[in-house]
């Protein structure tokens, strides 16, 4: 295979796809419109399952190293009543590596070894069919041609267009994101109440859900039901009036649960986005997506470990396929569409369980998914 190819976005699934075609020798052009890689926030924590994206990091020739910078005891989770009160509490085995946590920055500069990213090249628009291939577009006017373009660029994909006329729509479901830095130090009584991996508390069409990363850092996940244009009268960029806002919508909670919210710092507005639970394409020669690229699902935790996989196997099926490029992409959009819209039907559901009118559901679903 010397075809020339190239993977537009530099997150879990275009790092893993140009990684495993690097590990059997095969060069690709990671095209990334940021900058340089700490040029934004990296995220929060991912969970890596055994045979989803720990698969993938397996075909890439990382596990062992994954595993040692991975928190198994990062897949502990408790979830309170709203006052407070301990529901479940559950704490993973000494040897339980089903699901362990690893930051996203961790995971990205573990991706990114030797792999040479083309940084600040912002792609516009791809054009395939033309007599030299794929034609990409860059933000600054430049122009280039590859036999296949893999689009790996997120929810808001640039390289969709080529293949699918479909876009994202709102669930309905809000996210409002915050910190807690050095919690340890900090705030003991919520290092306490988080504990090892995560704490979530459910409500009446909210939720409140406190996850550690590494190094005493918290992320902090308010969820809630609520028109798109919720904050028409809120300055989203005065933190003050954010978290009164939040203080009202989640009143009456116990004082230790809306301390979350009381000691955050900056708060992001992450309204949830998805695209159609069976979302497939006409198969378009030269082009190709991964990840929220392709199924934009609820981020239940399948989402970075589908697309990574997805990486991992369509590198493998280019590198040690029978040499049809088109064939092998056309097969592996098929298995993707399978896979991820069982996936897509899965976390759907759960979004419709975790944020809902009786929290009892929430509990329900986290009985089911992981019985205490």
């Amino acid at each position: 295979m010397r075809h020339r190819i190239a993977v537009v976005g530099a997150g879990p699934a275009g790092l893993t796809f140009a990684r495993v075609l690097h590990r059997h020798g095969y060069p690709v052009a990671v095209l990334e419109r940021d900058p340089a890689p700490d040029a934004r926030p990296p995220g929060g924590t991912l969970d890596l399952h055994e045979g989803l994206g720990q698969l993938a990091l397996d075909k890439a020739g990382l596990l062992a190293e994954f595993e040692a910078l991975s928190r198994p005891e990062g897949q502990a989770m408790r979830i309170l009543d709203t006052d407070g009160t301990a529901l479940r509490d559950w704490r993973p085995r000494p040897d339980e590596r089903a699901n362990p946590e690893i930051d996203r920055g961790q995971l990205r500069d573990l991706l990114l070894g030797p792999l040479d990213v083309q940084w600040g090249r912002s792609v516009t628009q791809v054009v395939p069919g033309t007599r030299d291939g794929t034609l990409v577009h860059f933000a600054d006017g430049r122009q280039e041609t590859f036999d296949l373009v893999v689009g790996a660029d997120g929810a808001w994909s640039r390289i969709r267009p080529a293949v699918s006329s479909v876009t994202p729509h709102y669930t309905g479901v809000t996210s409002v994101e915050t910190s807690l830095d050095d919690v340890d130090t900090r705030h003991p009584g919520l290092a306490r109440l988080i504990g090892d991996g995560s704490v979530a508390v459910y409500g009446v069409n909210r939720s409140l859900i406190a996850q550690r990363n590494s190094g005493g850092h918290v992320k902090v996940y308010a969820k809630f039901r609520a028109p798109l244009d919720w904050h028409a009268n809120l300055d989203l960029a005065d933190a003050e009036a954010v978290r009164a806002n939040l203080l009202a919508l989640f009143d009456g909670w116990a004082a230790p649960v809306l301390d979350l919210l009381r000691h955050g710092t900056a708060f992001v507005h992450r309204p949830l986005y998805v695209l159609p639970v069976s979302h497939t394409w006409t198969h378009v020669p030269g082009v190709t997506l991964l990840g929220d690229a392709a199924h934009l699902m609820p981020p239940l935790g399948a989402g970075a470990n589908l697309a990574m996989l997805e990486g991992a196997e369509l590198a493998e099926s280019l590198a040690t396929g029978p040499g049809d490029l088109d064939e092998a992409v056309r097969a592996f959009e098929e298995r993707m569409w399978a896979r991820a819209g069982r996936w897509a039907e899965i976390t759907t559901a759960g979004l419709e369980r975790l944020v809902s009118p009786d929290p009892a559901e929430a509990l329900a679903h986290f009985d089911q998914v992981q019985p205490s």
